[in-house]
């Protein structure tokens, strides 16, 4: 049974998760620091200044090896699980991140990246040819989802056919939603990679999980760090484009003499995809952090041993940065915003994420010369977490 206060609660938190930067704006106005609930009466620091946050971004005192943050829960009486069994790149310190992160990042460079451009042309086109002729269509679950599972699935040797399983973990592992519970998913997914591991050392491919599992065997990874590694490529090598790809689209609906721009001007796409990232990113909050020594933020100290938030969403709406920073501007030429992080822990993919969300808005606004929404506003279903910024479905018209 609920009582009034949980069903006020819950409605604050839907209220947020639909429209975050009204109140995003307010407490970046009322001080550098807040603290606010996180989880389960957690009490942690949010920064949501832009300067702030990205000093914070680079700062060794903000440690994120998930360890220590889960035992900082545990410790203040929090019954919050943060998932402190999967230890990966993005919630480890040095010298594990260094370790973990020499050994994958050169698939992921700018050269390499560009390489793949045929093939997420190719997804691209196939995708957008399904589309022709329908009227309607879900751009969540036809476009801005397979395509980048596609290709992540490519990359990693996984069979495409699995994307729906995929898409089921990654929901229910990063979002308060969805048939399983994290325990569940993870349970789920560490089994599937536990038979294909198998396979792979059977029947070695010129893939990353062939390369993991070798890495493995010679020692150079553990298997929980195997699983771990590629959780992360799997669920975060197409969160950030999904996401990216359906709140653009619904920005220039929003923004009908973007639009116009852009169809005018499609060789601006690379600027225009910087500006979608500033305005909707889609990583609203970094992951999180803890102070491993008293860290002063402006005038505010925030002790060791507390659990941080830093806001990207709030930082790259800051006006302090951005002028006129809640509107869409296409051509506004500043790359500054911090949707991908900073420092050590800078999106690994951010290279590969840009040419697919270049490529697919591209090639939608060229294949299409009507696009509009097919649903009422406030009916649209964001993902349901403060860490990320996306929808969940955009039915939307169209006319080629």
């Amino acid at each position: 049974m609920t009582t009034a206060v949980d069903d006020d609660a819950a409605a604050r938190m839907a209220a947020f998760i639909r429209a975050p930067y009204p109140t995003l704006a307010r407490i970046r106005e009322a001080g550098a620091v807040s603290v606010v609930e996180f989880g389960e009466g957690l009490p942690v620091y949010l920064v949501t200044r832009y300067h702030d946050v990205r000093a914070a971004l680079t700062d060794p005192r903000f440690g994120q090896d998930v360890r220590r943050s889960q035992a900082i829960a545990s410790g203040r009486g929090a019954g919050l699980t943060l998932g402190s069994e999967v230890v990966h790149m993005l919630n480890s310190d040095p010298p594990d991140h260094t370790r973990l992160r020499r050994l994958i990042q050169g698939v992921f460079t700018r050269r390499r990246v560009d390489e793949m451009r045929p093939l997420v042309e190719r997804t691209a086109d196939g995708l957008l040819d399904g589309l022709r002729g329908r009227g309607t269509a879900d751009l969540i679950t036809d476009f801005a989802f397979p395509l980048p599972i596609m290709v992540i699935c490519e990359l990693l040797g996984f069979p495409p056919e699995d994307m729906q399983a995929f898409r089921t973990w990654s929901t229910a592992i990063l979002t308060q939603g969805g048939d399983l519970s994290f325990a569940q998913a993870t349970e789920e997914l560490n089994d599937y990679l536990r038979e294909l591991m198998a396979a792979r050392r059977a029947s070695p491919k010129a893939d990353i999980l062939t390369d993991l599992v070798q890495a493995r065997d010679a020692g150079e990874l553990t298997e929980r760090e195997v699983f771990s590694m590629v959780f992360l490529l799997l669920i975060g090598g197409h969160e950030t484009t999904v996401n990216l790809l359906g709140t653009a689209t619904l920005a220039l609906l929003h923004h009908p003499d973007q639009l116009a721009l852009l169809r005018a001007d499609p060789a601006s796409m690379p600027v225009a995809v910087d500006e979608f990232l500033r305005y909707e990113s889609p990583v609203s909050m970094a992951t999180l952090r803890f102070t491993n020594a008293d860290v002063t933020v402006d005038d505010v100290e925030i002790p060791a041993d507390e659990l941080v938030l830093l806001s990207l969403g709030a930082a790259n709406r800051d006006p302090a940065r951005f002028t006129d920073p809640d509107r869409l501007v296409l051509d506004r030429g500043d790359p500054g915003h911090l949707a991908f992080g900073q420092g050590l822990h800078r999106c690994l993919g951010s290279f590969l994420g840009r040419l697919e969300s270049e490529v697919a808005l591209t090639g939608l606004l060229s294949r299409f010369t009507r696009i509009e929404l097919a649903a009422s506003e406030e009916t649209l279903p964001w993902r349901n977490t403060i860490m990320l910024r996306g929808l969940e479905s955009l039915p939307v018209s169209l006319d080629g």
